[in-house]
């Protein structure tokens, strides 16, 4: 194992991160945690930035989100089989076309597996605003039928580790049903909690 680089959005879900590696893996530094900022274009150049200084061997994009409801409950751990920008393309009176409908490019990649029984998994979405709506939960799981949950991080970190030729995955603990933007329902805690569990599962699946 050359390395792992996982990315986080912000400090809180980096320190919980860090709190579940052994021991022993902070201490041989084959693990870096870094918190990129929020939102796929932040990411993307924290992530590119990271793999330009040393090599990776794997790349886990890593963080809270949103479950869409009857895929996934507040606390669980959610695996990505794709990761997938669900709202890059242009908006038109036919519907919505991705960056693959237009030919400019892709908006999915495949993620590798991590293995462990906990994990729910399915497609995550990277989204440029969370969605806060019924209607909007709705049309990305029209959109996305495997979706199991959204993220504003993912694509970012893929497309950084794709131009770097590393293999990618994404993580989320779920802290939020996807839907209306009700705080009183978030459950941030938790979330943090399960990525604390998380972290030795990935570096344990991919020792």
């Amino acid at each position: 194992m050359t390395g792992i680089l996982i990315v986080t959005a912000v400090e809180a879900e980096r320190e919980a991160i860090e709190r579940g590696l052994p021991a022993s893996v902070r201490a041989a530094g084959d693990v870096v945690v870094t918190a990129g900022g929020v939102g796929a274009a932040a990411v993307a150049a924290a992530t590119a930035a990271e793999l330009a200084r040393r090599p990776f061997s794997h790349v886990v994009s890593v963080g809270i989100g949103g479950g869409f409801t009857g895929a996934a409950k507040i606390g669980d751990l959610l695996a990505a089989d794709r990761i997938i920008a669900a709202d890059l393309g242009a908006q038109t009176g036919d519907g919505f076309l991705s960056l693959d409908d237009l030919g400019f490019g892709t908006c999915v990649y495949e993620a590798f597996r991590v293995p462990g029984e906990v994990f729910v998994r399915g497609d995550l979405l990277t989204v440029n605003t969370a969605t806060g709506t019924a209607e909007r939960a709705d049309l990305l799981r029209a959109r996305h039928p495997a979706a199991v949950g959204e993220a504003m991080e993912g694509y970012g970190v893929a497309v950084a580790a794709a131009r770097f030729g590393v293999p990618v995955a994404e993580i989320r603990a779920v802290s939020n049903p996807v839907g209306p933007r009700d705080r009183t329902a978030w459950r941030i805690g938790e979330a943090l909690a399960a990525l604390t569990e998380a972290a030795g599962l990935i570096v344990e699946g991919l020792s």
